[in-house]
């Protein structure tokens, strides 16, 4: 498509000689727009998607695939044969039975805040990866009898819990009497303290023992809910199809992960849709300046492509000199920016470190965010999106600018010359 003697007029023409430096500095000033705009898209797509991915693989890790619930204010007796009849599905890994109930927690020292408890048995836990491979303090072989309790980071931070320390259970499901309900109350002891990575399930769930909180709760013999994890996450529908046989006659009722979390899925990739509109609008911006460095590279060489066009040389190929032009600055922009962004993305991490240690302040609040670090993660399918916009656009630019110059009159172009 483009000649030897395309490229080697094209080449002259990006190196500027004495007298042409200004059209030479816009158009730099073109490929390092197009570079920080690239390289911007790139970064902040893909800490959006490491974001989401990263918040539902952690969500997932705490929550199952699909959880089984009995209906509000109802429980699960007899779970233990349902149990045993979803771990026999073949693509279930894993069925925990949990008595979950809504509380307040406090403690000695004053404050309270609302929380989860919810009873699992030992060997269960153990099988909670997110939680049992990230105890930071105290020991899982403590989590036994009728007084033990585990608690997350962020509410061990807010109350000063220790490990050995007592954190005070109230439940509003109480006593009838006749003076009205009386909330049931108990204090636990802190045997270990665990950091599952959300902030909100380190500073709003509590662990106990399954018979301690069949007995808290009221519920002998029983569990609110089962959490079935699969082999693998996106088998929700086929595993749902081959659980619902076994759900019938129960007052219980089932959600896969995707339904759960439905909300918070749509918001992130509302707002990466959104973020990849306004910043793909800084590549645009950066597109119009090739637009006019270019024309002025036209208008610069008037006299030069009148000669061309006097020895020979066809519109065609006078056009195709100046697309070469303008793509090299967007080609060139769009390259540097791709290798910025990409090794931005892979070092974002020491980058959040060394600002917040220059800064002294929190670059990603996790109380905000849920995660205590940006997602270091590249999304290659979206570094693709990024690129293709940037050399779309670049080469857009060189369209009008090109054609400007092949309908060049010679004759008009050397009358003053």
């Amino acid at each position: 498509m483009f000649g030897p003697f395309e490229r080697m007029v094209a080449g002259r023409y990006l190196r500027a000689r004495k007298g042409e430096r200004f059209v030479s500095i816009i158009a730099i000033f073109s490929l390092v727009g197009i570079a920080l705009g690239v390289a911007t898209l790139i970064v902040v797509t893909s800490v959006m998607s490491g974001f989401q991915v990263e918040l539902v693989s952690r969500i997932l890790g705490v929550n199952g695939h699909i959880t089984v619930e009995a209906y509000a204010g109802q429980k699960l007796d007899d779970y233990q044969k349902l149990v045993a009849q979803v771990r026999g599905l073949p693509d279930v890994a894993s069925a925990t039975p949990v008595l979950d109930g809504q509380a307040l927690l406090s403690t000695e020292g004053g404050g309270a805040r609302g929380g989860l408890v919810r009873g699992i048995s030992l060997d269960d836990l153990r099988g909670l990866h997110p939680i049992s491979d990230h105890i930071i303090a105290g020991s899982l072989a403590n989590f036994t009898g009728d007084d033990a309790i585990i608690v997350g980071v962020s509410l061990a931070n807010a109350y000063r819990l220790r490990v050995g320390g007592s954190l005070t259970v109230i439940s509003p499901e109480g006593a009838a009497t006749a003076f009205g309900t009386i909330p049931r109350v108990r204090a636990y002891r802190v045997v270990a303290i665990f950091d599952a990575g959300l902030n909100d399930y380190n500073s709003s769930v509590v662990f106990l023992p399954l018979p301690a909180a069949q007995v808290f709760f009221q519920k002998p013999n029983a569990v609110t809910g089962i959490e079935i994890r699969l082999k693998d996450a996106d088998e929700v529908n086929a595993v749902g199809r081959e659980l619902a046989p076994l759900l019938q006659g129960r007052q219980v009722y089932a959600r896969d992960w995707r339904h759960a979390n439905d909300t918070i899925i749509g918001v992130l990739q509302v707002q990466k849709d959104t973020m990849f509109i306004v910043l793909g609008m800084i590549v645009l911006v950066a597109a119009f300046n090739v637009v006019s460095s270019l024309i002025m590279l036209v208008k610069d060489k008037r006299s030069d492509i009148a000669v061309l066009r006097t020895i020979g040389a066809s519109g065609g190929s006078i056009m195709r000199i100046f697309l070469m032009c303008g793509a090299f600055v967007g080609v060139s922009g769009t390259l540097i920016g791709t290798i910025i962004g990409v090794v931005f993305c892979r070092n974002i991490v020491a980058v959040q470190h060394f600002v917040e240690n220059i800064t002294g302040g929190r670059v990603f609040d996790a109380s905000v965010f849920m995660l205590s670090e940006l997602p270091d993660t590249v999304d290659w399918v979206d570094v693709g999106r990024v690129v293709a916009l940037g050399l779309i656009l670049s080469l857009l630019a060189t369209l009008y600018p090109s054609w400007r110059a092949a309908k060049t009159d010679p004759v008009e172009a050397l009358r003053h010359e």
